[in-house]
């Protein structure tokens, strides 16, 4: 089923140790908002949407399994070489004390990834629109990260991961208005 190439969807550079942007970063992680959810939900979704867009659905589902996995390294790499005084400083302390720099899906408050986060109404026209509006969220979420870091490496894969953004809310947007076409056919017997 899967072709896997160590390889990173873009190249995730970072300049050096800092834990705080990590900490921001847990947010696209494990966050309603963020890069898990996303990939769930739209996976999930595909079960219960016409035919025209199931494709779509698992395109976009998949690719957000390759942004979680560029989120993680970038956490890694922001977090490998902190002392424990330094995470406390940033305030993933709790994270440490429970999870020591292993990744644990939560969100950067510490809550823990509930399920709840997955929308999934089985109105293909609430659904996609509720993908729009997941994109745009996370979207949003990245260019305030952006706007929190100093770090111009770790600032190219973030723009790169907002991009994406876009372009997924551009291709539910175009499913949408295939699917309200459908849906405003008539149907003769």
């Amino acid at each position: 089923m899967w072709y896997y190439e160590k390889k990173l969807q873009y190249p995730v550079k970072v300049r050096q140790c800092n834990p705080r942007l990590a900490k921001y970063l847990i947010e696209q992680y494990g966050g309603a908002d963020g890069e898990l959810s996303a990939a769930l939900r739209y996976l999930n979704q595909r079960y219960t949407i016409p035919g025209k867009v199931i494709g779509l659905l698992n395109d976009i589902g998949t690719e957000e399994f390759a942004h979680l996995e560029m989120i993680a390294t970038m956490i890694y790499k922001l977090t490998k070489d902190a002392t424990p005084e330094q995470l406390e400083e940033a305030g993933i302390a709790p994270h440490y004390v429970n999870h020591e720099k292993s990744l644990f899906y939560h969100n950067s408050a510490g809550n823990p990834w509930t399920a709840a986060y997955i929308q999934s109404k089985g109105d293909p026209i609430a659904d996609i629109y509720e993908d729009i509006a997941a994109e745009e969220k996370a979207r949003a979420t990245y260019q305030w990260i952006i706007n929190l870091s100093d770090d111009p490496d770790l600032n190219d894969s973030l723009r790169f991961l907002r991009e994406r953004e876009i372009v997924h809310s551009q291709r539910f947007r175009e499913a949408a208005q295939l699917l309200i076409e459908e849906r405003d056919k008539k149907i003769i017997f």
